[in-house]
């Protein structure tokens, strides 16, 4: 019984900790970064060659917020980040490198208050970790190019690959299909 309290006070304790003092604030769409990356000569659409850079360097061209999540593997808020209930048609990249990462037409409404994808635009495109933090023994999701935190991957997404990658929206821009009016919320 002991035992049973214990882990139901630590899995609150977790689930608290998540939701209750995220580090990292939430974006709206004018804190980010724009697109155009002027501040960040390591971000490409079109390379996809491997970057290996220190924090050190990642600090220095990453804004505060974005550097918090994508480097130091910080959360945003449930239901705050600018492309968690987002319904554009486009394709989503990494906001630290540019690198390619999930389609709109793979993204799913997910009850979790992050962004949700059942699969990512190819393989490569991210890497996966163990991640043993608050306790759990998770999947972390980083870009398969510059290695930056993205989110985590859960086994209890939809059909066709039951995958969920619950992402966090200050790592992702997005690029819509076509110019669109409405912009995320």
């Amino acid at each position: 019984m002991r035992r049973v309290t214990t882990l139901l006070v630590m899995m609150l304790t977790v689930l608290s900790a998540c939701q209750a003092s995220p580090k990292a604030s939430p974006t709206k769409p004018g804190n980010a970064m724009s697109n155009n990356h002027p501040q960040n000569p390591y971000y490409s659409r079109t390379d996809t060659t491997r970057l290996d850079l220190p924090n050190e360097v990642w600090k220095k061209v990453l804004s505060p917020e974005l550097y918090a999540v994508a480097r130091l593997a910080e959360t945003e808020r449930a239901f705050t980040g600018k492309y968690w209930n987002y319904e554009g048609l486009g394709t989503y990249y990494c906001a630290a490198c540019g690198n390619t990462l999930f389609r709109s037409d793979a993204k799913f409404a997910s009850t979790c208050g992050w962004p949700s994808f059942f699969e990512t635009v190819r393989p490569g495109s991210v890497a996966y970790r163990e991640d043993t933090s608050f306790g759990m023994v998770r999947t972390e999701v980083l870009c398969g190019r510059c290695g930056a935190h993205l989110g985590h991957v859960f086994d209890d997404g939809p059909p066709p690959t039951g995958k969920r990658f619950c992402m966090n929206s200050i790592c992702l821009d997005f690029e819509p299909d076509q110019p669109e009016t409405a912009k995320p919320q």
